[in-house]
């Protein structure tokens, strides 16, 4: 996000996405700061769309997200609920449309089988290995988690909610006001 002399950086949120065995996992954090100042302690940055057959988890300015997040939804109903398709359409509209184009966030999108991280440069990035994370302490909450799979027999919901506590202690920009949806 760029900051000039008129106006003051937000930054919100760690989201993160965790796959494992079958399960998809989902937990944002609820801190939303505004230069130094924390300006709102339990935003919810994750939620269910589309009957509840997908799960979608934004950082980046929350009018932006917002926005994105209607017109995700509006790909979902246009191509019936197809993840993939409707993240590649929103990722081209994103890069492309004159408007569109300035929104300053990233959004990590799920349902039973797909996920994917779409971001405002036309990706469209699905995961390897069942990690996926937006936000300012997404590197936190990644390295936790990675750490997470590998040395315990921890389920994807978790992971998920103990990798963000463990960011939250770390990331500034992060708290441990968690959501956290499991499809």
């Amino acid at each position: 996000m760029n900051v000039d002399s008129n106006r003051t950086e937000i930054r919100s949120t760690t989201v993160i996405l965790v796959k494992k065995d079958g399960d998809t996992a989902m937990a944002g954090d609820g801190q939303v700061t505004l230069g130094d100042t924390v300006i709102k302690a339990n935003a919810k940055k994750v939620r269910r769309i589309f009957e509840g057959k997908v799960i979608v988890g934004f950082a980046g300015a929350t009018g932006d997200a917002f926005t994105l997040l209607t017109r995700f939804e509006a790909k979902l109903e246009q191509y019936q609920g197809q993840l993939e398709r409707s993240s590649i359409e929103l990722a081209k509209d994103w890069r492309t449309d004159k408007y569109l184009r300035h929104l300053e966030a990233m959004m990590i999108v799920a349902d039973q089988t797909d996920a994917f991280l779409v971001s405002g440069n036309g990706d469209v990035i699905a995961t390897d290995d069942g990690l996926l994370s937006v936000g300012s302490g997404s590197m936190y909450a990644t390295a936790a988690a990675r750490a997470l799979i590998e040395n315990t027999d921890l389920g994807a919901q978790e992971i998920a909610r103990k990798s963000l506590e463990i960011a939250g202690q770390i990331c500034v920009y992060t708290n441990t006001d968690i959501v956290l949806e499991e499809i």
